[in-house]
């Protein structure tokens, strides 16, 4: 592992981290923000961030205000690229000319159909493999959290959901709900996991809230003029799922907000104060 970036960031320091992910074949890059507790050596709960289509490592932590918060609340934040890579192209990692399919469209799916599942275990590598570098090599507690924005909401949801007792909480920013009922949804399922549709709902949301074992809060903004709330959202389906099982959603709809990190740099403090409640505030 490599530390590639690192700057002094409200009395903490972001760092960014290049290490070999076996699950990956790859190298990734990981956004680490270390708060001030975490720098006086206290363990601090972990906020996982998972970013949408065409995001790198550098969006969160670049666009989002993130670090202010979690200064404030003592968690450590980490957030990954959002696929494998091959800036070299000696690896032989798939890609797709589209800014919805291969490199930077992840969608934290294992991938089973060729020749994407040589590399695109996204889920494996978040859901397990990130995790335990993150806590091997930072003082990181087992206290974790996930939240996303776009095909990272969706990723966050669909990874709280599969992963039951690995996290204790979960967010979301204008979330892909139910990706097997929308255009990117299809476009990518039928790419990673193939033509069966059935194969599709494993890794959807919407499907998964039916059979959860697990009762967490779901927290999930979602702006009132975003462009692809109608097409590729539809955060009433989420609702619609949550009610007919008996899942707690607080789903809040800001008017006149689009999908931008704009949005979420206006509510991400607010999703913030809901991890710190489960995660433990260091402060």
């Amino acid at each position: 592992m490599e530390r590639i970036e690192h700057h002094a960031c409200f009395g903490g320091r972001q760092e960014v981290w290049r290490h070999a992910a076996s699950s990956l074949g790859c190298d990734m890059n990981v956004v680490v923000y270390l708060p001030p507790a975490a720098l006086q050596g206290r363990r601090c709960g972990v906020l996982y961030w998972l970013s949408g289509l065409s995001c790198t490592e550098q969006n969160f932590i670049t666009k989002a205000g993130a670090q202010q918060h979690a200064a404030r609340h003592g968690l450590i934040v980490v957030a990954p690229d959002t696929s494998p890579r091959d800036p070299d192209a000696r690896l032989g990692v798939a890609d797709d000319p589209g800014y919805d399919l291969g490199q930077g469209a992840g969608f934290y799916v294992d991938a089973t159909e060729a020749p994407w599942s040589r590399h695109y275990r996204m889920q494996s590598y978040v859901a397990e493999e990130l995790p335990a570098w993150v806590e091997a090599h930072f003082p990181a507690s087992d206290a974790r959290g996930i939240s996303g924005h776009s095909m990272g909401g969706h990723g966050a949801l669909v990874t709280a959901l599969r992963n039951p007792g690995r996290y204790r909480s979960v967010s979301a920013f204008a979330p892909i709900v139910g990706p097997s009922r929308v255009p990117w949804g299809h476009k990518a399922f039928t790419a990673y996991l193939g033509a069966q549709p059935d194969r599709w709902r494993a890794w959807d949301a919407v499907e998964l809230i039916a059979h959860a074992t697990e009762r967490l809060p779901l927290l999930v903004d979602q702006g009132g003029d975003d462009p692809f709330l109608a097409e590729q959202l539809r955060p009433q389906l989420l609702r619609e799922a949550c009610e007919a099982s008996g899942h707690a959603l607080e789903l809040r709809v800001r008017p006149g907000y689009d999908h931008s990190y704009y949005f979420i740099a206006s509510f991400l403090g607010e999703h913030f104060e809901h991890h710190a409640r489960h995660l433990g505030d260091a402060r």
